[in-house]
């Protein structure tokens, strides 16, 4: 998608002489970028190369367009065909690589297709044989990647970048607009934020951490001049049975979703760090205290049972 398209996406929403905000839908999420300190005509032209940005990440890395190199490389597994990529794919495999190995395999991009046998749209759970069949079907150990082309082995196995492509689409939007010349404002994609810098005046910008359990609240306002936020809970996408929540957050070992948190936000210098040690919390259940204070990372992590763990960041 192209700069134009991107621009006739955008609200803009003029909030102050040098303040403007340009809202966006992408990857079924609300979009922001926020820029400060500049006139209207530069804000928009950063903006709009911002989010042509995320536009095109979105397109390359779709599951859901068949012309993207996921869908490409998923629709050639099991048949021996090896797909090149490009140096971005390719750093980005080895990104989730380098994930999986520090998560002990927790996080596994090819676990997307677990979705095969949870619908969190109906009140139902998978059985046993169902899960045991999916699960065959993980595991990024059995992908073949030589750093230049990736070849999945079995029919049916499938990659996914969306447990980090909105926060690889939040740091390159911010970058692409700091290169364009914005010194102040931030990048909000559905929640996953990377700051471009403070306000013009160099006060940090406020940003509240949603509730996990009460959408209309927030449960912690931090301050935020540069870096990234992101939050990874089980609130975004679960069904309830019998009194049980049962959220989207899975295991790709059993294929059962994590219930020891609500929510851990994570603070870092990037989003994709943020976003990945947040969800990596999440999926390491009662570890993640451990595995965040081994990273010596600000976060704010709370409980099943609502209490709350925190460190640095004015303890969030």
């Amino acid at each position: 998608m192209g700069a134009q398209q991107a621009s006739d996406a955008v609200v803009h929403a003029r909030l102050g002489e040098y303040e403007h905000a340009f809202r966006f839908v992408a990857m079924a999420s609300p979009c922001e970028v926020h820029l400060d300190g500049c006139g209207a005509r530069d804000a928009r032209a950063a903006a709009d190369r911002a989010i042509a940005e995320v536009r095109r990440i979105e397109a390359k890395y779709s599951r859901y367009r068949d012309d993207s190199i996921v869908s490409r490389i998923n629709a050639a597994a099991g048949r021996g065909e090896p797909i090149a990529v490009d140096s971005e794919t390719a750093q980005l495999f080895d990104f989730a690589a380098q994930l999986y190995r520090q998560s002990d395999g927790l996080f596994d991009i090819t676990s997307g297709v677990l979705r095969r046998v949870w619908n969190f749209r109906e009140a139902r759970l998978p059985t046993d044989g169902e899960l045991a069949e999916i699960c065959a079907q993980i595991g990024w150990a059995k992908a073949h990647w030589d750093g230049r082309a990736i070849y999945l082995p079995s029919v049916g196995m499938e990659i996914d970048f969306g447990g980090f492509g909105k926060e690889y689409a939040a740091d390159r939007a911010a970058a692409i607009a700091e290169a364009c010349g914005a010194k102040h404002g931030f990048v909000n994609l559905g929640g996953d934020l990377r700051a471009i810098g403070p306000r013009a005046d160099g006060s940090a910008w406020s940003i509240g951490i949603q509730h996990p359990r009460r959408k209309a609240e927030t449960v912690a306002q931090i301050e935020l001049s540069r870096g990234a936020l992101a939050t990874s809970g089980d609130y975004e996408r679960f069904i309830e049975i019998d009194g049980k929540r049962y959220c989207h957050i899975l295991n790709p070992g059993t294929g059962m979703p994590v219930s020891h948190w609500q929510s851990v936000s994570v603070l870092a210098p990037v989003c994709v760090a943020a976003g990945a040690l947040a969800t990596i919390a999440m999926l390491k259940e009662a570890e993640a205290l451990a595995v965040l204070e081994g990273e010596a990372a600000a976060y704010l992590a709370i409980r099943a049972d609502g209490e709350r763990f925190a460190r640095d960041a004015a303890q969030m």
